[in-house]
Parts: structure tokens; C-alpha cells; sequence
């Protein structure tokens, strides 16, 4: 079928350019006061068009709206022109094409392999993990940085003690260098699910004091190792 009008396609509807339609329509007025006039109809936005600013000569933004195929229908017979009725007998064919049964079946099929690409990439965005993963299979709770240390020992051969640890997390950036929180966790790595820093209360002669003493959850351990491997067994 000819495309008279583009229109804007997906899974679930069809809608066109306002400013197209407006050019094919040949109106006399400018676009916004038109689409301002069309609207005193009735038409509501986010049911029957969707505002959308979109690039113009210059690099200017200028506002079109992607109106849906209904309303469409409905604007281009209000014109009473025989553009207006060339554009509406249009709409009514575009119609009947979309819901062609073939269409139909065809849609269903785009909309199913476009789940297996995003099932595919989720897959391979999720791949460290998996693989990884096994670090942690013994210990989905959160573990203090001595005892993820002495576990990269255990499993992986690893030989990088508390201490060493502590360095390493701070020269990759993810504990606080200096300062008052030395050694804390950053809080983009605590709000990323790395880290959690717990509180805790030592009762001494001289009052109790709290202390924090930080973390590595599951998802943190997992990361962290897939890092720890690649820069000390990976071959370069």
C-alpha cells in the first residue's frame, strides 16, 4: 500500500506526524494555532495524541504530536475539504492493513523475536554473574573483607590477605581514601547493592563508642571477584 501519510507504527497501535498531516491537509494556519483549534473538538492528550518535541532547522526543538490513528480519522473530516476526505478514506485503508490477519500474525512474530533479543542480551549482560556466581554459591549473605579475602584464597588461589584487600578496594576506587570514613565504602557502591556498612556498639570504661564495620554482599563478592580474576589469573 502507498504511504500518502507516514505513519508511526507499533506493536499495539498506529499514529501520524500532527505537523504532516497539518502540511498535507494544506491548512492555511500555522500549526500550532490549527492543532490548538483541533483540540477544542474534544481530543485529549495521552489518549489521542502524544506531545513530542522533535528537532528543527537550526537545531531548534519545535512541539509536533504523534496523533493516533482514531483521531486522525476524526481531524481530517472535520477539515471538510477534499484533502481532508483524501486523508480520512487513507486512514480507513491503513486500518483494514493492520488488522489484516496476516498483520496480525506478522506483529506477534516481531514482537516474539523482539523478546528473544532482549532475553538474549539480558543473557549475556548477566554472564559475569554466572559465571562468578559459584564464589558466592556458600555464602548469599554479606561477608566482612577478611573473610572474602581468605575466601578468593580458598577457591581461587588468590593470595591476598585482609589487609591487602582493604588496599586493593581502596586503589579501585570503591573505599574512601582518607579522611574521617577511611576505608568506608563509597556510597555509589553501597546504593549499587556492593556494599552495607552495620553498626555495632563497644562498651568501654570510658562509655560506648559505635563503630561500622563493612560488608561485601552476595552481588558485591561477585563483582569484585570477576575483577580480582581477571587482573590476577586472567593472562594478559
Amino acid at each position: 500500500m502507498n504511504q500518502l501519510i507516514k505513519t508511526i507504527e507499533t506493536n499495539d497501535e498506529i499514529a501520524v506526524s500532527g505537523r504532516e498531516l497539518h502540511e498535507f491537509l494544506e491548512v492555511n494556519s500555522n500549526y500550532t494555532t490549527w492543532f490548538e483549534r483541533m483540540t477544542d473538538y474534544g481530543f485529549e492528550e495521552e489518549i489521542d495524541f502524544i506531545p513530542n518535541l522533535k528537532e528543527s532547522t537550526g537545531g531548534r526543538r519545535s512541539l509536533d504530536h504523534h496523533i493516533k490513528l482514531d483521531a486522525a480519522k476524526e481531524i481530517a473530516m472535520i477539515q471538510r475539504s477534499d484533502k481532508g476526505k483524501q486523508a480520512r478514506q487513507y486512514f480507513i485503508q491503513v486500518e483494514k492493513h493492520w488488522n489484516n490477519p496476516e498483520m496480525i500474525i506478522k506483529r506477534a512474530m516481531d514482537l516474539q523475536q523482539l523478546k528473544i533479543k532482549q532475553l538474549e542480551a539480558e543473557k549475556q549482560e548477566n554472564l559475569p554473574y554466572t559465571n562468578f556466581g559459584k564464589i558466592v554459591s556458600n555464602s548469599q549473605g554479606a561477608i566482612n573483607i577478611g573473610a572474602f579475602a581468605k575466601m578468593m584464597f580458598d577457591d581461587h588461589g588468590i593470595k591476598i590477605g585482609r589487609n591487602k584487600m582493604f588496599g586493593w578496594l581502596r586503589e579501585h576506587g570503591f573505599l574512601i581514601r582518607t579522611g574521617r570514613e577511611y576505608n568506608n565504602p563509597k556510597q555509589t557502591f553501597i546504593e549499587r547493592g556492593y556494599f552495607i556498612v552495620t553498626p555495632t556498639i563497644v562498651s568501654r570504661t570510658e562509655g560506648d563508642i559505635q563503630t561500622f564495620t563493612t560488608l561485601i554482599t552476595g552481588k558485591g563478592q561477585i563483582k569484585i571477584a570477576e575483577l580480582l580474576i581477571n587482573e590476577f589469573l586472567v593472562e594478559k
